[in-house]
């Protein structure tokens, strides 16, 4: 299918120019002349693939229009659409600011036409790369829901800001379906109820499957029993059609959808507190005949805990309290540490108590087997049980990973206890693992902010000045620079490194091989250094070589002299694409 492009100009040359190159190499373009008919054109059409939107337009500037659209998709619950501003401005503030609001790239006026078709290619494959990463990551590939794990960060964003009702929709006699008709069935009808909360629920909804016939959706501007009550009624009328139109009219299980609901923000905006009420609503309507609905309310909990035995506050605190406390830290499953985490957090920001977070990732050596390297790993979470102190909490995220809330510490000070702890471990045990480790703090300021490990850039240049610049400039947002002077060096270098860079810098103009034939070199090598994002550096002014290097694969082509201002905007913006595709890559 080929790709939709918005260009977005007062300029009537340049959206004639832009529209005859794109619709000449097969893409469908919208031209308009305005921001403020962009935006209406998109509420009411859609969103295109890519948008290249000029900066200097009367009315609503590119800046503006870009803000109008971010909050307009925010509000729907609707992806970014990736955005290239288009502008003859050559100032570096303009770029920097660009990138600081989220522009995917720069294309300057007057545009060249395989410059133009290069930096959208390099945009669109870049945006259709995350989109598939995410959902490998996100989405359950039986029914196109979000998984366990993305159904938590998107409906916590809903439940903390949209108003409306969150669900607990769970299949009444699924099982029987499975026994009686085989898997492929029970399948077939998780497919098919999916579609059925999709078709029944309101525009701007979102739904996620966290358990084998379990559904959660917020069903968003649903405030009225009626309105729950005509969904539910429609789940289950949906739900049994279908269901004998795929095992035929005698099917006589009964199957049906039972539904406990609670309104949100009235009964608060914490997604996990308010997904235990709706749970224990649905609780209610499975007690009392099934196929219906309940709506949380203090009445309806009191009705229902009346018999239970009152205990006093003594009773209550042995049984919430620690008995004989083993000198360990404590570990706790995902959704329990999410809990307190939270609160935790709040509490250590309000009374300005300093805490950090530490990410611990073991990746197997190569004389470790599968089965070892599991026990090993299992072994790694003992071993930072006894190591912490009691007032720390683990959890463990993946079987090869620990996430630590380490509390009341300085941050001069965590570093130290990291390595101590990686010491001790390489003391004890007679095996290799390699322990990679991610730290974050939480300030006391209010706000969290990241301290992860520097990214490692690498920079060939053989231009000793540059070499001294770009790595003053990158140290001071925490980037490691490692720099060479020759196509060779660095060749020597790829062939004896473990871990290769998060990116490299090329210039274009080197000694003996040059940086288009350093680039050809790492794809004949393969494997991860020819995955590698690349920047071309070059002092030269001829846009063929630009044009050459977007072709080969580059990330981005800066030309000198470098301003630190762009330098900075543009490396960042490519690092924290590598990073978002990291964090899609570690979660699939």
């Amino acid at each position: 299918m080929a790709n939709w492009i918005m260009v977005v100009d007062d300029d009537a040359a340049n959206l004639k120019m832009a529209g005859h190159i794109l619709s000449k190499n097969n893409m469908r373009v919208t031209a308009l002349k305005s921001g403020r008919a962009m935006l209406d054109y998109i509420k009411e059409k859609g969103s295109p693939d890519l948008i290249l939107l000029d900066i200097k337009m009367p009315d609503l500037d590119g800046f503006e229009t870009l803000d109008c659209l971010r909050k307009y998709e925010n509000e729907m619950g609707l992806s970014e659409t990736p955005v290239i501003f288009l502008t003859a401005d050559d100032t570096a503030g303009t770029e920097t600011r660009g990138f600081e609001v989220g522009v995917s790239d720069y294309i300057r006026k007057p545009f060249n036409p395989d410059v133009l078709l290069r930096r959208i290619d390099n945009v669109i494959n870049v945006q259709s790369e995350m989109i598939s990463l995410k959902n490998d990551a996100t989405i359950d590939k039986l029914t196109g829901f979000l998984n366990k794990e993305a159904t938590n960060v998107e409906l916590s964003k809903m439940c903390a800001s949209r108003n409306g009702c969150l669900m607990m929709i769970d299949l009444d006699s699924f099982k029987l379906v499975n026994d009686l008709f085989g898997h492929e069935m029970g399948d077939k009808v998780l497919i098919t109820f999916a579609n059925i909360i999709r078709e029944n629920m309101p525009t701007g909804s979102k739904y996620g499957r966290i358990g084998g016939d379990e559904f959660v959706s917020f069903a968003r501007g649903v405030s009225e029993e009626s309105e729950v009550a005509e969904i539910t009624k429609k789940l289950n009328e949906d739900l049994v059609a279908a269901a004998k139109e795929m095992m035929g009219e005698d099917m006589n299980i009964p199957l049906g959808t039972s539904v406990g609901a609670i309104m949100v923000p009235k009964h608060g905006n914490d997604y996990p507190s308010l997904l235990k009420l709706a749970d224990k609503c649905l609780y209610v309507v499975k007690k009392n005949g099934k196929h219906g609905y309940s709506i949380y309310s203090s009445e309806l909990m009191a009705e229902e805990e009346k018999d239970a035995v009152t205990l006093d506050i003594k009773g209550i605190s042995e049984i919430l309290g620690e008995r004989n406390i083993t000198n360990v830290a404590m570990q706790l499953d995902m959704e329990a540490f999410s809990y307190v985490y939270r609160y935790a957090t709040r509490y250590f920001l309000r009374n300005g108590i300093n805490a950090c977070k530490v990410l611990f990732t073991l990746e197997r050596s190569q004389n470790i087997n599968d089965e070892q390297f599991k026990n090993y790993c299992d072994d790694f979470g003992n071993f930072l049980r006894e190591s912490l102190r009691k007032s720390d909490i683990i959890t463990r995220s993946r079987f090869n990973q620990y996430y630590i809330l380490i509390t009341d510490i300085r941050e001069e000070f965590v570093n130290r206890v990291v390595l101590n702890l990686l010491d001790k471990w390489d003391e004890k045990f007679d095996f290799s693992l390699n322990v990679n480790y991610e730290i974050d703090y939480a300030r006391n300021d209010g706000g969290e902010t990241p301290n992860r490990f520097p990214a490692n850039v690498v920079m060939v240049d053989d231009d000793e000045a540059c070499l001294i610049f770009v790595n003053r400039i990158v140290s001071e947002y925490g980037v490691n620079l490692t720099m060479f002077r020759s196509g060779a060096e660095f060749l020597n270098y790829v062939n004896t490194v473990e871990r290769v860079p998060e990116l490299i810098l090329l210039d274009v103009r080197l000694p003996g091989i040059n940086g288009f034939e350093l680039m050809e070199e790492l794809k004949n090598i393969g494997g991860d250094i020819a995955r590698v994002p690349v920047i071309f550096f070059t002092g030269d002014d001829d846009e063929e070589d630009e044009i050459k290097g977007l072709s080969m694969g580059a990330m981005d082509y800066i030309r000198k002299p470098l301003v630190p201002e762009v330098l900075k905007a543009r490396v960042n913006h490519i690092l924290e694409l590598i990073i978002l595709r990291k964090r899609f890559q570690r979660g699939k």
